[in-house]
């Protein structure tokens, strides 16, 4: 059985790590370097840091910040925020990143999934993909879940992941923040519909929640407020999944 990853997500604004509810309402969480550190200590698998206003101020992504985190942990980081090019990806490496989550330029310009895979490896690319309930299915959001875009968000992850991408982080929009749960059916369906990892997110708040992710298909789950919030650790989560038979990495 393959080992669970435990992921902390750092969505960061200005150099702070920020958090709402279905990406709203944004409060401050924190310093990211003392929170990166902090959950690498406590076990964290990897850590995910999205910088959630970069591709709306139409910016790049804050290299500093990246820099600044990977001089404290050494954990795998996956950065994602405001790339566009291959430059962008190859920026981000450069500070520290061992792979770049794309999500808006991917669906702009599909082609660049697999010019990033080609140069990097595949193994480089997550595929960033925001989701919300729409007309009986999941709708692929952008923009930092500001706009919709009309396309089958399972259609979408399995075109992604046919272009190279590496990995698919699976965020639902309307769980975000909401500490109620994983969305199960969209995490069921596109892990159905794809051969590489899933990460699943937005929802999280009991270890059952996880478990029922991985139940649903997740190779990896992903949360944030639990974690900022102090409502639990990295590593008291590790430990209630391995008391549940969950394999994970202690």
């Amino acid at each position: 059985m393959l080992t669970r990853r435990i992921i902390p997500c750092l969505d960061t604004r200005d150099g702070r790590v920020v958090k709402g509810v279905r990406f709203v309402g944004l409060r401050d969480a924190g310093d990211p370097v003392e929170l990166a550190s902090r959950y690498a200590a406590d076990g964290a698998d990897e850590i995910v840091v999205l910088d959630v206003s970069a591709t709306v101020q139409e910016r790049a992504h804050a290299l500093d910040t990246v820099r600044a985190i990977r001089e404290v942990v050494d954990v795998p980081l996956t950065v994602g925020g405001g790339i566009r090019t291959e430059s962008d990806a190859r920026a981000l490496l450069d500070a520290g990143a061992d792979k770049v989550g794309i999500n808006t330029a991917a669906f702009r310009s599909p082609q660049i999934i697999t010019a990033l895979a080609t140069r990097f490896g595949s193994q480089c690319v997550t595929l960033s993909l925001d989701a919300r309930v729409a007309n009986g299915a999941w709708e692929v959001v952008v923009r930092a879940g500001s706009e919709p875009t009309g396309v089958d968000a399972v259609h979408w992850a399995r075109e992604s992941a046919d272009r190279g991408a590496g990995e698919i982080l699976l965020t639902s929009v309307d769980r975000d923040g909401t500490q109620s749960g994983y969305d199960l059916p969209l995490l069921a369906a596109v892990s159905g519909a794809v051969r590489v990892p899933v990460v699943a997110s937005g929802g999280a708040r009991t270890v059952a929640d996880l478990i029922a992710a991985f139940a649903a298909g997740a190779d990896a789950v992903l949360a944030a407020s639990i974690f900022h919030d102090g409502l639990t650790t990295v590593q008291a989560t590790k430990r209630s999944l391995a008391n549940a038979d969950v394999q994970v990495r202690l």
